[in-house]
């Protein structure tokens, strides 16, 4: 079968209000968020081909380094593939993957519900262990914690995670936000179980959590209820993208 000149992908009105600049605190996620979308809404369709990298970079205000990375993590999902020659470029596939949950629908009111319960629980747990004068085993347990977590291979990655988000909570001193926060940790995973490990997200998550581990240990409030903020958000773009 011959090759076929690529027509223009006509972008309409959906396709400006997903192809728009992304915050720079979480670009790598929301970039496949806003790739995502627009695969599964259809606004680019099967077989289709995505608007150029450059096109892409300039409209989303990302990197090209990031937006190959989240073109990779799209085509290790099963829902692009690259093509080289005159006629390549990044194609959306004829048949998109089927979710981890053998087809189960989730209901986005159950996502919304448990991001929201996360955001105030978590964002609350990072001001607070910043508020408090921590013990010298506090400190520790909170850094030794981040570097396992750090260390940690994929397969072992989200349980270190966990184990880190309730040592945060461990260190305000309050049982009670410990319990809530281990509650919807384990929404959160179940949720998480559904779309797929990405490398570049962990090592994205991973300097995120310096950065909240660093506001607390500093008793920096304010700092490490936006740098929770930034990496918690970061995740819920990423849920979001592949479950809505």
């Amino acid at each position: 079968m011959s090759a076929q000149p690529d027509r223009p992908v006509v972008v309409a009105s959906a396709g400006d209000a997903l192809f728009r600049p992304v915050r720079a605190g979480n670009a790598f996620e929301e970039t496949v968020e806003r790739l995502l979308q627009a695969v599964r809404l259809g606004v680019v369709g099967a077989g289709e081909r995505l608007p150029s990298e450059r096109e892409l970079a300039e409209r989303l205000g990302v990197s090209r380094v990031t937006l190959r990375e989240a073109i990779r993590a799209l085509a290790d999902a099963g829902y692009v593939e690259s093509r080289r020659g005159r006629y390549g470029g990044t194609f959306v596939n004829a048949s998109l993957p089927t979710p981890r949950g053998k087809g189960r629908k989730i209901d986005p009111e159950r996502i919304d519900d448990t991001l929201c319960l996360r955001h105030v629980l978590e964002t609350g747990a990072a001001e607070m262990a910043a508020a408090r004068s921590l013990t010298p085993g506090e400190r520790q347990h909170l850094t030794s914690t981040l570097a396992e977590t750090s260390a940690s291979d994929l397969d072992d990655y989200r349980r270190r995670d966990s184990r880190l988000h309730l040592a945060i909570a461990e260190v305000t001193a309050a049982k009670s936000l410990t319990t809530a926060v281990a509650d919807v940790r384990m929404r959160v995973n179940q949720l998480l179980d559904e779309i797929p490990l990405l490398e570049p997200n962990l090592e994205h998550s991973n300097a995120q959590h310096e950065a909240v581990v660093e506001a607390i240990l500093a008793g920096d409030p304010a700092m490490a209820r936006r740098a929770m903020a930034e990496h918690i958000e970061g995740t819920a773009s990423l849920l979001r993208g592949f479950l809505n």
